[in-house]
């Protein structure tokens, strides 16, 4: 690939002739804020607060739609180039509901980041706001349009790297807003309840349907015998809110955190993972024998099981009957665990630390029902969890490892991992 020469802040560079003005300038530790650009997906610039001020062009240009030419000399951070993001975040917040103190992404939030980053200490434009449209129907996952910046990344997630296409734009103009079809609620369309659109939605738009407050009632319930099991995902990624570096394994200090909330027993999810293989092992066997319904697939992402019911029902037959591994193991804590114990199955609360909102619509299909109704209570993602522990004031990184219950739950063969 041919290689050009050009100018980022007064200094010469070279890069190849097929990248962005952006690609250009993190290659050389320049930063430029985006909002709306999100890697992997088609480039749109719609949020316009990536623009930089370019030698002999009338207007700011925003880099993530511009490519590099020979000799462009950039200024990223020219008094012009400033004002310009400086009033597009202004024109952005004074839309958007200023309820940040309470808001589910309070100092995690990239336009609050931004807003800190651009100095703005005041709103300089005024007026009407857009209708507030708020959906809390679905199992796993929170709407609320008042917070939403029209950025896009969420339509760009479902489409592009999902493959569904449940979100986008709606109306024109100043009426404009996301959501599904229709204005639907998220829990009347084809959504799977992956959460992957609150990951990468750059403000609180869209949540995670919180139970942290309905697992302390059960903890400060005398009557009630609460037992937490974790995912193997989760003490890779729990460590990330307390400072930790990406994929840092935080295993043993998850469990002494827990245990300091109140958990009666923690588990690892694990033990019901060996289960699901051992159960899905003598299906396939059965199958295989009977010549039926093969290839086997898994049923242990309820994601993946949405996505099926909702896009390839044709393939539902060659789905395991398996119940995940997560419901499988309430389905044994809430009877033989609850019998072996001498402890009234009514009375044990299961919770389930997942790091998928899926597993939170999951509990409440009816076919994971038992006698004595969900076989999980709740499901906290691993947002969830780091933040029950910092509500209950739990100095993290000071904790001693601590290992999971030892009894017969406590046992696996790490194949699940």
């Amino acid at each position: 690939m041919k290689l050009i020469q050009c100018e980022i802040n007064r200094r010469v560079i070279q890069v190849r002739e097929d990248l962005t003005i952006l690609d250009a300038c993190r290659l050389n530790n320049v930063n430029i804020p985006t909002l709306c650009h999100l890697e992997g997906c088609p480039v749109k610039g719609a949020c316009r607060i990536c623009v930089v001020e370019v030698e002999g062009k009338k207007n700011c240009v925003p880099v993530c739609v511009s490519k590099v030419e020979e000799g462009m000399k950039i200024q990223t951070h020219s008094k012009r180039a400033i004002a310009s993001r400086k009033m597009t975040l202004e024109l952005l917040l004074s839309n958007h509901s200023q309820d940040c103190l309470s808001c589910i992404r309070n100092q995690k939030c990239e336009l609050q980041s931004l807003a800190q980053e651009l100095n703005i200490r005041q709103i300089n434009q005024s007026g009407s706001k857009t209708e507030v449209h708020f959906d809390d129907l679905s199992n796993g996952i929170i709407r609320d349009s008042s917070k939403c910046i029209l950025c896009g990344r969420c339509i760009d997630t479902c489409k592009s790297i999902q493959g569904l296409g449940v979100l986008n734009y709606m109306h024109r103009g100043f009426e404009t807003r996301v959501g599904p079809v229709l204005d639907l609620s998220l829990s009347q369309v084809n959504c799977i309840q992956c959460g992957q659109c609150i990951l990468n939605c750059p403000v609180g738009a869209l949540s995670e349907k919180e139970e942290i407050h309905e697992v302390i009632e059960a903890l400060n319930d005398p009557y009630k015998h609460v037992i937490v099991q974790t995912a193997p995902a989760v003490r890779a990624s729990l460590g990330e809110e307390f400072g930790y570096p990406i994929g840092t394994s935080v295993t043993g200090k998850m469990v002494s955190a827990l245990k300091r909330v109140g958990f009666d027993r923690v588990y690892d999810t694990d033990f019901a993972a060996d289960l699901t293989i051992i159960e899905e092992g003598h299906e396939l066997l059965h199958r295989l024998e009977k010549n039926e319904n093969l290839p086997l697939i898994t049923s242990c992402s309820p994601g993946w099981i949405n996505y099926c019911e909702k896009e390839y029902p044709e393939i539902l037959n060659h789905l395991s009957s398996c119940k995940s591994p997560h419901m499988m193991f309430g389905a044994i804590l809430k009877t033989y665990y609850a019998k072996t114990h001498f402890i009234d199955p009514k009375d044990v609360v299961v919770v389930s630390i997942m790091p998928c909102t899926a597993k939170k619509d999951e509990k409440n299909r009816e076919e994971n029902k038992g006698t004595y109704g969900k076989d999980v209570d709740y499901v906290l993602t691993t947002r969830e969890c780091a933040r029950l522990i910092k509500l209950y004031g739990i100095d993290f990184a000071r904790l001693e490892d601590e290992p999971f219950d030892q009894d017969m739950f406590g046992e696996s063969s790490g194949a699940g991992v």
